[in-house]
């Protein structure tokens, strides 16, 4: 899109979910020209270190909500207003894909409000990707014809009025950013009368070395899952498909529980700044 020629850029781009082979060229192609790069956390380490421009300033402003330091959106926000209008060449690069789940309005928003010239870049996001790294085809024939991409970190992200409809479906359901909720989010399906021999697969850490996938039927869970805590981020698929998860898993469990992404709090500078509040 054209605006003001004098003004920076700004490339919202994503960099998938893990695995640092997994970016686009084209997000390469623009890290290499960046002047500054406002990375998320679920970026890997090895993505800056290989393909950024050496001479680019790194802004870490990460989010870890109820785990330690989260930048705040509006601080973002504003940072990258600053950094395009005084003519630098920006990448916000985010985990897995913009569009799924991001804050990407919030920054589209404050972008156009000033007149600043940007692009979108997609990435694989971590639906896609915990699926082709855990052998679950998510859509597979005779299985299911649908996926739903939802999310319950909150309460109210669900009406009470869905729960039944989602309990009944044959579609594949993929929950983003909700492990910690997983024992109400079951109990919700199995108020509902969702069948107890459908499977639940939690997949950690979804495409890096440190991906464990643990599976259960609902009735198991209280054996098997309940009251467990998962290493962040932590993908759910509930679905007749995970039944093919035994058959074509081709990568290995990583059992040690250790962390891929550097927590917020610990990120070192590599020729950057580090940007966050304690939140």
């Amino acid at each position: 899109m054209g605006k003001n020629s004098n003004m920076g850029k700004v490339i919202i781009a994503g960099a998938g979910p893990g695995d640092p082979e997994l970016i686009t060229l084209k997000t390469i192609r623009f890290l290499r020209k960046a002047d500054a790069v406002f990375t998320d956390r679920l970026v890997s380490e090895e993505i800056l270190n290989r393909y950024v421009n050496p001479a680019a300033e790194i802004i870490y402003v990460g989010k870890q909500c109820r785990h330690g330091s989260s930048t705040p959106q509006n601080l973002i926000n504003e940072l990258l207003v600053e950094y395009a209008l005084s003519g630098k060449f920006v990448v916000r690069l985010k985990g897995g894909d913009v569009s799924i789940f991001s804050n990407i309005l919030d920054e589209l928003q404050e972008l156009v409000k000033h007149g600043i010239s940007y692009e979108i870049v997609p990435g694989i996001t971590a639906a896609s990707g915990a699926a082709a790294y855990s052998g679950i085809p998510l859509t597979a024939r005779g299985y299911s014809s649908a996926v739903r991409i939802l999310t319950y970190h909150r309460s109210n992200t669900i009406r009470d009025s869905s729960w039944k409809e989602l309990a009944q479906t044959d579609d594949t359901l993929v929950f983003y950013m909700s492990s910690e909720n997983l024992d109400i989010l079951v109990s919700n399906l199995l108020k509902n009368n969702i069948d107890h021999g459908k499977l639940i697969a939690v997949v950690e850490q979804a495409t890096t070395p440190m991906q464990n996938v643990t599976i259960s039927s609902f009735h198991d869970y209280d054996l098997q899952l309940k009251g467990k805590t998962f290493v962040s981020p932590s993908l759910l698929i509930i679905g007749k498909v995970v039944e093919l998860h035994d058959q074509f898993a081709w990568l290995n469990n990583d059992r040690s529980g250790k962390s891929y992404f550097i927590p917020v709090s610990n990120k070192k500078i590599i020729n950057t700044k580090v940007v966050q509040n304690v939140g």
